[in-house]
């Protein structure tokens, strides 16, 4: 902190100096030569003209060159030590995130420009803290859900070797739907994955959002019918939207799924859908349980399951929320959840095509 003070310091003085030789050369020799000159026009000798300006002008310059240049490098220090605290502090915290204390912040202090540097690094602190807590548990979930169906497989495997149990339809079936798990979840990774890469993402073009919802509740009917659930569908008669008609299909396919998922038996799911003055709004609501409010802000995220239980009858593998968020996002649209009153609503937004 001593050695930038010093150096903002040195530059202050160096810029003053600057100032100062072209104030003394205009000073000492333009206005000197211009003196004399007016004093020997009015009648007296160079050197009474030269011992005058000598006398008055020359020792109040210096003067006021001395007493500028103390004050100017006490205010140079001074900026010197208030520039140099939260840059020091913002250095340090800086190499406690390279070290891996991500929880590493710093003061708002000092001048504007300052306090908006800390402000973006306490910002960047907070975004890298949530993408590694982000990344531990897309870990340890991934993990949980790849060994349980390879532990089951394992399992059966190792008995049917040993003779331990006899090979039956019903265990084949087991063995079976324990593979088509993990082949479903591959093919979620994959998607995900793709959605990643900008380089994979079809081309927008003019969908009617009215039609894509008709289209994907009557294919979720059979699901809601087999719990007695009613459905209501308030549509407009035409929604044009920019999307690709295959991943809109994805994502209502993934929230009707959900919704007939969360849903108890005998109770209402409804889809609306509506024009807004920049984007269509599709909302698929529901009654249950509900969603507690801490777990809001993380259902769009990969592996996140609201039922701590993972009971696979109702909390799936907690990717097919994150999906949409990536379908809908590379369209340029938006998503996002609410829950309160007994009633679960799930919505998102694409841009709507004037017609």
């Amino acid at each position: 902190m001593r050695r930038l003070s010093a150096r903002i310091a040195i530059v202050a003085v160096l810029v003053m100096a600057v100032a100062v030789a072209v104030i003394a050369i205009g000073v000492l020799i333009v206005a000197q030569s211009t003196f004399s000159q007016l004093m020997v026009q009015a009648g007296q000798s160079a050197d009474t003209a030269r011992s005058m300006f000598d006398d008055s002008v020359v020792v109040v310059f210096a003067v006021a060159t001395l007493a500028a240049a103390g004050v100017g490098i006490a205010l140079a220090t001074l900026l010197g030590f208030r520039l140099a605290a939260p840059l020091q502090e913002i250095a340090a915290a800086a190499r406690r995130v390279a070290r891996g204390d991500l929880g590493a912040r710093v003061d708002r202090s000092g001048p504007e420009e300052m306090t908006s540097l800390a402000d973006s690094f306490n910002q960047m602190a907070e975004t890298l803290e949530e993408q590694e807590r982000m990344r531990r548990e897309f870990v340890i979930n991934a993990a949980h859900e790849l060994s349980t169906p390879l532990t089951n497989l394992q399992g059966y495997l190792e008995a049917l070797r040993d003779g331990v149990i006899a090979p039956s339809g019903e265990q084949f079936r087991s063995l079976q739907e324990e593979v088509e798990r993990l082949v479903r979840l591959s093919r979620s990774l994959q998607t995900l994955a793709a959605q990643d890469s900008a380089a994979d993402r079809p081309a927008l073009e003019t969908i009617d959002l009215v039609s894509a919802v008709r289209s994907a509740v009557e294919l979720a009917r059979p699901s809601f019918e087999t719990k007695r659930i009613a459905v209501q569908l308030r549509v407009p008669e035409r929604l044009p939207v920019r999307a690709h008609m295959d991943q809109v299909a994805q994502v209502l396919g993934n929230l009707l799924q959900n919704a007939s998922r969360y849903t108890p038996e005998g109770g209402t799911v409804t889809i609306d859908a509506e024009s807004r003055p920049s984007n269509a709004l599709v909302s698929i609501t529901n009654t249950g349980d509900g969603i507690p409010q801490h777990d809001l802000p993380h259902v769009f995220e990969r592996f996140y399951r609201v039922e701590k239980s993972r009971d696979r009858e109702r909390g799936g593998a907690g990717i097919g929320l994150a999906i949409v968020k990536q379908l809908v996002e590379s369209s340029g649209g938006d998503v996002g959840a609410d829950s309160r009153g007994g009633l679960t609503r799930f919505w998102f937004s694409l841009p709507i095509v004037s017609i």
